[in-house]
Formats: C-alpha cells, structure tokens, sequence
C-alpha cells in the first residue's frame, strides 16, 4: 500500500492512500510544501494537484478520512464540526474526493493554528 507522510504544523500524520485518481495525483505530485488553514474543527491546505471531483465524492466525512477538495486545490482534514456541520457531523464545505486514510488520530490537529507550515513527502 503507498503512504505519504504529512507533518502538519508539527503533527505527523502518515496517509494510506486508497487506488483513485485523486490519490494517485497526491503521491505523484509529493513532495510538496503548504500552509495550514482552519475552518472549525478541520484542517485544509493547498496543493499542485487538480483533480476532477470523482463520482463518489461526499461533504459528510469520518474522522481519520482524507479528502481532497476539488475547487480549492487542497487537502482537507476534517477531525470535528465545521461551521456547516449538523449535530455531531464532519461536513466540510463542498463534496470532495476521499483519497486516503490517516493511520494515527487527526484529533491531534486541534492543535494546528492557520499558518502553520505543512510538509508531505512519499513513505516508500
């Protein structure tokens, strides 16, 4: 299975990356750098991938499920509400490609301020 390490404002997470097209730009595009941003309890980041919003993509996500959100560019965290969210829900802001799994808890994120710099590497 392919993995990327992402070291977020200094939480390491390491990625399982599922076989979509989306992961597949993810991997191949690494390594690359970015800044962190924050919307309620998510953390999202820019990219140099584009991808095409895959035909399963969703706004409602489980926490640990990576996601990549088409209009922006960028990978979203999601670890709790979001300002979108209803009740206990992780909804982030538009449908967006699921693309991997983190294999530690991305509830350590809570500790991510915006700005935060953001590296992500292959994990061969």
């Amino acid at each position: 299975m392919r993995k990327l390490k992402m070291d977020i404002g200094g939480v390491e997470l390491t990625a399982e990356l599922f076989d979509t097209p989306t992961a597949d730009a993810i991997y191949d595009a690494a390594p690359f750098s970015s800044t962190a941003q924050t919307w309620g309890e998510e953390v999202y980041f820019s990219t140099p991938v584009t991808a095409p919003r895959e035909a399963d993509a969703r706004d409602v996500v489980e926490a640990g499920e990576l996601a990549f959100w088409v209009e922006g560019d960028s990978i979203a965290i999601g670890f709790g509400r979001t300002p979108v969210s209803r009740g206990d829900e992780i909804r982030l802001a538009a449908p967006t490609n699921i693309w991997g799994r983190a294999v530690e808890d991305v509830r350590a994120l809570s500790a991510v301020d915006s700005g935060a710099p953001i590296q992500v590497e292959t994990l061969d």
